[in-house]
């Protein structure tokens, strides 16, 4: 593979470049609080939020933890880290108390800074639960019993809590770092160093900590913002969570590699997208299937204006191809690309492109990024298997993990001895190399001897009339071991029965593909990052079909 495409280069460098390039570019916006901040004034909070850092102690290889919603200095927070060396350990907003600890445990983590709180989730009264410490001791004196390495709490906002600094406090220490020093520890940084950890969705086992370099993710958010043809011009409305991938690398890195505009979102509301784009002529919209499903079918669609949008991605789970076609039509999003990858990947290994024709970005995830290589291998022999034929998706170059944080099997279990990554993905490839993911290992089901990949009959349930969303997963059984079931989110007033549902599939899929059990349900159990978690549709499977098992 061609690696003279690649940069050695540091996230800091890369925010440097914008600011010289783009000054009076807007680099971040909050249309619901009137934030706005060009790229030279972003630079400067993050020259300062990182010389506070420093004053407090942080040093090069320690990890800063963030638990928050999108707000602003989130980003911010996410070059800082980067300019002096620290890791930034994302956590997802969606953990409670016991989520928590183990990664607080696992990560060694020096550092936490957190929000009041999520739902029904008060992040501060966990923290102090957990660490009871906080309000007795000295800020910068943190000992605490549980979490022996844990040094610092710091609130992401401007109010005052016990035991942590704010903001303002932040940056207000940065004046007492002086810059010789400051620059000096941004001299000291190696492109190849760790300055990401993200925790794993955990849709099976505990979460691993994915070690993710500069080099990684600079690189991988250039190329996703070149195969979207992003240019200083361009404006993203983010929508998706910034502890995800999705948000911190797809969205950030690819918008600031190319001076582009970030127009964030706390969190997903479709009348807030709408609205965002709307106002800020926003050129490229993110999302999973669910967030453009739920703005597409919202009655007050057709009230904005989308004639500004071109481009965007949508990623997370696979895309229905009536969606995707309605958003290109509808939204004029002509130009969006599908991608496919893990947080372990950087985390895109293939990527649609704005040429490809309507079929290929409907019924692919696209073809291999620059100087990455993507292979379609025998799940029993790791041989390659020719091109149609289903197997295991791996991928091999400069985006592959540095491996899971303290868990050296889990991460020769994940990279083979020739440097291939294994995603547990199943796919198939064509002859052009593009590629289409065609279900997870452990969800095929197995009725009776017969494999049957859920994807295929998702994608033909999804042309049920009726049917907003489906999703289809093994049902334990008595008698096959394993049966079809189907659960489906139905558009607001349609009336629905399993019956009709099943006498849809006759004489159009095999027999033992058509669903036995169908549920119909409001939602889908999914992690904060827009992945179906499909074991527990096993487990919710159980409880409404105990026949199954008679």
């Amino acid at each position: 593979m061609d690696n003279s495409i690649l940069r050695e280069i540091t996230l800091g460098q890369l925010l440097d470049e914008a600011v010289r390039n783009h000054p009076d570019n807007d680099a971040v916006v909050y249309v619901d609080r009137g934030f706005r901040l060009t790229y030279s004034e972003f630079g400067e909070v993050v020259d300062q939020l990182a010389k506070g850092l420093m004053h407090l102690g942080v040093q090069h290889g320690e990890k800063v933890a963030v638990w928050a919603t999108n707000v602003p200095y989130w980003v911010a927070l996410q070059f800082a880290t980067a300019k002096i060396g620290a890791v930034l350990l994302t956590v997802n907003t969606n953990y409670k108390t016991n989520e928590l600890a183990y990664i607080l445990e696992q990560s060694e983590t020096e550092n936490i800074f957190l929000i009041d709180g999520f739902r029904d989730t008060d992040y501060v009264a966990t923290i102090n639960e957990l660490v009871p410490e906080l309000r007795t001791m000295p800020r910068g004196h943190l000992k605490s019993a549980r979490f022996p390495h844990l040094k610092r709490v710091l609130f992401l906002g401007p109010e005052k809590h016990r035991g942590m600094y704010s903001i303002p406090e932040l940056l207000a220490l940065g004046h007492m770092t002086p810059q010789s020093e400051y620059q000096a520890r941004q001299d000291a940084l190696n492109p190849h160093d760790v300055v990401n950890m993200q925790y794993t969705s955990g849709t099976t086992g505990f979460p691993k900590g994915v070690m993710l370099t500069h080099y990684n993710i600079a690189n991988n958010g250039y190329w996703i913002g070149e195969n979207q043809l992003f240019t200083h011009k361009d404006r993203i409305c983010l929508p998706v969570p910034l502890f995800h991938c999705f948000g911190c690398v797809l969205g950030v890195l690819a918008a600031v590699s190319h001076g582009s505009t970030l127009v964030i979102l706390e969190g997903f509301n479709p009348v807030h997208v709408m609205a965002s784009v709307e106002q800020e002529r926003c050129t490229a919209l993110y999302g999973v299937p669910t967030m453009f499903i739920a703005v597409l079918e919202h009655r007050l669609f057709p009230k904005f204006d989308f004639s500004s949008l071109r481009t965007g991605i949508m990623a997370g789970s696979p895309c229905p191809v009536r969606v995707m076609r309605q958003v290109m039509e509808k939204m004029y999003m002509n130009d969006i690309t599908i991608c496919y990858g893990l947080t372990e990947t950087s985390p895109v290994m293939t990527q649609t492109r704005v040429d490809d024709d309507v079929n290929r970005r409907v019924a692919s995830v696209g073809r291999a990024m620059p100087a990455i290589e993507v292979r379609v291998v025998d799940p029993e022999t790791n041989e390659p298997v020719p091109s149609g034929v289903q197997g295991e998706v791996c991928c091999r170059g400069y985006n592959v993990m540095k491996g899971y944080y303290n868990m050296p099997e889990a991460t020769a279990q994940t990279i083979d001895a020739d440097g291939w990554l294994h995603s547990g993905d199943l796919g198939v490839m064509d002859e052009e190399g593009y590629l289409a993911i065609t279900g997870r290992i452990k969800d095929m089901i197995i009725r009776g001897g017969e494999n049957i990949y859920p994807r295929e009959i998702e994608e033909f349930l999804y042309t049920l009339e009726g049917v907003s969303d489906v999703q289809v997963a093994g049902v334990a059984s008595r008698k096959y071991g394993e049966e079809v079931g189907a659960f489906i989110i139905p558009k607001p007033g349609a009336t629905l029965t399993p019956e009709e549902v099943r006498d849809f599939c006759r004489g159009k899929i095999a027999r033992y593909k058509t669903p036995r059990y169908v549920a119909f349900v409001d939602s889908y159990p999914m992690t904060a990052s827009g992945k179906i978690q499909k074991y527990k549709l096993r487990e919710m499977a159980a409880k409404l079909f105990p026949e199954a098992m008679r």
